[in-house]
């Protein structure tokens, strides 16, 4: 007998944004299927109609497809198991839970908002967690019937067994065992006719045939109630793996109000989608060895379900930071020129500029596009800078020395014919060498005069080049006339 075809899914809410934990699912979903030679399935479960987010589905399609994570049936492609949006599906729902009432696996309930909030408010007070108080359960057939007559409004609830255990699987927590008499009698179909989470994706997991369910850890509790809806209609329970939740630190979850939630605010700080989708693969999974950089068909023959940790990850924005910076340093230098000119532009207008020479100043040493403004900020003007910018200890530089050696480089660099790196080289290095000074003397305070920058992507020699050196001339007068006038006034 053949194997069956490994399925997965990945099934969001079209709720906003894609945050970091439900990216990490759709890749993990995604890798798994694809080392198999499974199918990866987008499905939109949007049967909470209250918190849809109009464009959110358009949104989600995009990021999986910007990400490469790239699925072979779903919502905008299609496929033989649609609709794949779960408020297309209603009527099927109500098939289901119909046939769930008729073998006693599920019953009807009428009580209303005020009584659900009383019962409630007893858990409250009891320190209990809140739960159904059974009170439909046993409704006789007449009352049943009257009530539908009468038009009372109705859930649909699941009839749990109340005493005994059930056990079941994972493959990342094992074996787990829980009493029945923890679990409630949940609600499979809504007052507005729609399924609920719980219910609905039972079912479509099973009629998608759904083979390996990747899902946070935070749906273990409901795990026994999905597994009893499956066991109520004869159905197989898929592979279940629960994986942990993505924490900012410990105790402490991620934050959309803080900006470190979703997908889009680490690409809007200016981390490279590549170096995002690597890092949350590592976030709660490790290949077994010590490699961290992976491409997207490297972590498909990588992973392995087995290696995925039982503890919560911790976001390690500094790790995400320095990954990010690799990624830039591996892409060619067109391919960075393209993703950095719109930063570029932000923090230069002079015309002509040689943008491809800030590329390659700015390439080697950038973690994220978003540090591009603050490094180059000193190419229209020079900003505001203290005078002890000059002095140095390590470069043996102080605002006096600076002054000498400022006026010592100007008729040197006056007299450059050309404009040439190698030019400028020549002539400085030549200076430094007939001064008999350290080569910091010289070239520390230079770049400060033309950057007002203790840090600077290129030293003086790219920095003149890129100038220009009318530029450059300039920019050593204002400095001397600054130290004159400041460190030295009269002279």
């Amino acid at each position: 007998m053949n194997p069956k075809k490994i399925r997965t899914r990945f099934a969001p809410s079209p709720t906003g944004f894609m945050h970091v934990g439900n990216l990490r699912t759709a890749l993990y979903s995604y890798l798994l299927a694809k080392k198999a030679g499974g199918v990866f399935i987008l499905r939109i479960e949007d049967t909470d109609q209250a918190r849809y987010v109009e464009g959110a589905i358009d949104k989600i399609c995009q990021i999986l497809k910007e990400t490469g994570l790239h699925y072979d049936e779903g919502p905008d492609i299609g496929g033989d198991y649609g609709p794949y949006i779960q408020s297309q599906r209603k009527e099927l729902y109500l098939e289901y839970a119909q046939k769930l009432i008729e073998t006693g696996n599920a019953y009807y309930c009428f009580c209303d908002k005020e009584r659900l909030a009383k019962i409630r408010e007893q858990c409250r007070i009891a320190k209990i967690d809140p739960k159904y108080d059974g009170h439909c359960r046993n409704l006789s057939p007449e009352e049943i019937q009257k009530k539908l007559e009468d038009k009372k409004p109705f859930v649909i609830r699941q009839k749990m067994p109340t005493t005994g255990i059930t056990i079941f699987d994972d493959q990342v927590f094992g074996t787990i065992q829980v009493d029945f008499s923890q679990l409630d009698d949940q609600v499979l179909i809504k007052a507005d006719g729609l399924p609920t989470y719980n219910f609905a994706n039972v079912i479509d997991d099973h009629l998608m045939e759904i083979t390996h369910i990747i899902r946070g850890s935070e749906f273990l509790i409901s795990t026994p109630k999905y597994n009893q809806l499956y066991k109520a209609f004869g159905w197989e329970i898929p592979t279940l793996v629960h994986v942990p939740p993505v924490m900012k630190a410990a105790g402490q979850k991620m934050s959309k109000r803080l900006g470190d939630a979703s997908y889009d605010d680490f690409i809007k700080k200016g981390y490279l989608k590549d170096a995002i989708i690597n890092y949350i693969a590592l976030l709660g999974w490790s290949p077994g060895d010590n490699r961290e950089i992976f491409t997207l068909p490297e972590l498909v023959n990588a992973f392995d379900i087995n290696n995925i940790n039982k503890a919560p990850a911790i976001f390690d924005e500094a790790k995400l930071s320095w990954l990010s910076g690799e990624y830039i340093r591996k892409l060619s230098l067109e391919e960075f020129v393209q993703m950095s000119l719109p930063y570029i532009k932000q923090a230069v207008s002079r015309v002509p500029i040689d943008i491809q020479k800030i590329s390659q100043l700015l390439q080697p040493r950038l973690e994220k596009l978003t540090d591009i403004p603050a490094q180059i900020n000193f190419i229209d003007s020079v900003p505001d800078y203290p005078l002890d910018l000059y002095a140095h200890q390590k470069m043996k530089s102080t605002p006096e020395s600076a002054l000498r050696f400022l006026k010592s480089a100007l008729p040197v660099l006056n007299a450059i014919d050309g404009w040439s790196e190698k030019q400028i080289h020549t002539a400085v290095f030549e200076l430094i060498n007939h001064l008999k000074i350290k080569t910091g003397q010289l070239l520390w305070p230079l770049r400060v005069a033309l950057s007002g920058k203790q840090s600077t992507p290129g030293g003086f020699i790219e920095i003149a080049y890129l100038l220009g050196k009318e530029e450059t001339i300039k920019r050593i007068n204002d400095a001397i006339r600054r130290l004159e006038t400041e460190t030295m006034p009269g002279v």
